[in-house]
């Protein structure tokens, strides 16, 4: 027999939407943060020119820049005030999980509850701006050394003056995207930060759809390899849809105690174990460091020597790791798979977890508290792990692979379609909470009302 809540969920609909106002005002917040956020994607740094710019975009094509201007939107190639985005924020972050994994005062931080997640926090503002002050000064040196085929340069007036001003915007930029995301956070609806990296994501969709079709319609593009993607993309969102809300649910007891009636009962809860614990990180380290090769000989241009030893050694790796290359897929892979352990390792600690359950008195039927529980965890925990690496894998592989085959620039890739995918799935798991509430609440009201007529 269905319970309350099944009925209740069945029941969600356009017409419970409608009458749900304040899910409707936070959407409508959220769609207009996006839209500012779009906005600011086109306005550019001071003393930019953007007549060089296009060929800039071609020649570092490719590399890391194409992978971080995919997830700001297009504003690393359009050089705006929010060319660098949120990811020295993401950067950050990672630096200060995993610090405060292997550090014993940032460990201790880690357990006093919301204090010390305020603190690390707070540390991870100052690391984002730390970065960014670091990535802006190196891309406002970059772009004053470089100058288009016909001799324009890509700043005005280059010196000082140009690098302290675009620092500044650059940091501003990005701390107000973190603004966004926390007002998108508290007032919206979803993950702000995420929401954004997706926005930038999303908005290159309609250009890579209409280049496609227009291969097709001119004959370049074999309407076979349209379909192929077309069937491959629509195949690995639900995949994903399916492994990212895999879990592992252990089943946790507790002592049993006194209810109301004066009888005992045992609690019992579950402890979810994800099958992708370590989320989009893999992919993203695996895919930057095999393109640092590539990144760094398009940035030095003509300035490396060839003749040299160093100078061959960056053209032949350039030769092998280039998108699609066999060598490349397979360290793509293996640098998935490592990642996914490591990351795992630094996120979600057996030991802690055990201790947890051991204060809270818990325990999982059949294994000790303690030690022995420590040591299931992670013997669990190392096996969906397998299943998650290679799930990462074969999400992030195969689209290299069409790549390779048809030659056509699938900007919709395996980390791609994951953190679209994945932020998608939560935001609207967060409507349904939202519609679940808002119907709770007309519940308790109609009861309410029947109370006191009687």
């Amino acid at each position: 027999m269905a319970s309350r809540a099944d009925s209740i969920a069945s029941n969600l609909n356009f017409a419970n939407f409608s009458k749900a106002t304040e899910l409707r005002q936070r959407i409508w917040f959220t769609i207009g943060a996006l839209i500012v956020f779009r906005f600011l994607s086109f306005v550019p740094l001071p003393g930019i020119n953007p007549l060089a710019l296009q060929e800039l975009a071609e020649r570092t094509s490719g590399g890391v820049i194409d992978m971080f201007n995919m997830f700001t939107g297009g504003s690393l190639e359009r050089m705006s005030l929010i060319a660098l985005g949120v990811m020295p924020y993401i950067t950050a972050s990672i630096v200060v999980q995993m610090a405060a994994a292997l550090h014993p005062t940032l460990s201790a931080l880690k357990k006093e509850g919301a204090s010390g997640r305020q603190k690390l926090n707070q540390y991870t503002r100052y690391g984002t701006v730390f970065l960014c002050t670091i990535q802006g000064w190196f891309l406002a040196a970059g772009l004053e050394s470089f100058a288009s085929s016909t001799g324009i340069q890509a700043v005005v007036d280059p010196g000082y003056m140009f690098r302290v001003g675009a620092v500044i915007s650059l940091v501003g930029g990005t701390m107000f995207l973190l603004w966004l995301g926390e007002q998108i956070t508290s007032r919206g609806i979803g993950n702000g930060v995420s929401l954004i990296i997706m926005a930038g994501i999303v908005a290159q969709f309609p250009t890579f759809v209409s280049n496609l079709f227009e291969g097709g319609r001119t004959g370049s593009i074999a309407p076979g390899i349209i379909i192929g993607f077309v069937v491959m993309v629509i195949f690995l969102v639900f995949l994903i849809s399916f492994f990212e809300r895999a879990q592992r649910r252990l089943l946790v007891q507790y002592p049993k105690r006194a209810t109301q009636r004066g009888m005992m009962q045992a609690d019992r809860s579950h402890l979810p174990l994800k099958l992708n614990t370590a989320g989009v990180i893999p992919p993203i380290f695996a895919s930057s460091l095999l393109l640092m090769p590539l990144t760094i000989s398009q940035f030095a241009g003509d300035s490396i020597d060839t003749t040299s030893t160093s100078g061959s050694i960056v053209q032949v790796l350039n030769q092998y790791l280039q998108h699609g290359q066999p060598l490349y897929m397979a360290l793509y892979g293996l640098g998935i798979i490592f990642f996914t352990f490591f990351y795992t390792a630094v996120v979600f600690n057996p030991e802690e977890k055990a201790e947890e359950l051991k204060k809270g008195g818990g325990f999982i039927p059949g294994i000790r508290p303690g030690k022995r529980t420590q040591e299931y965890l992670d013997y669990v925990l190392t096996r969906i792990t397998v299943v998650g690496a290679l799930y990462l894998t074969f999400v992030c592989v195969v689209p290299e692979y069409m790549i390779a085959q048809t030659g056509i620039p699938l900007f919709l890739g395996g980390t791609s379609l994951l953190i679209v995918v994945n932020v998608t799935v939560d935001t609207i798991s967060q409507i349904q909470s939202h519609l679940l509430a808002h119907q709770y609440g007309d519940l308790i009201k109609k009861a309410k009302l029947k109370g006191r007529k009687r």
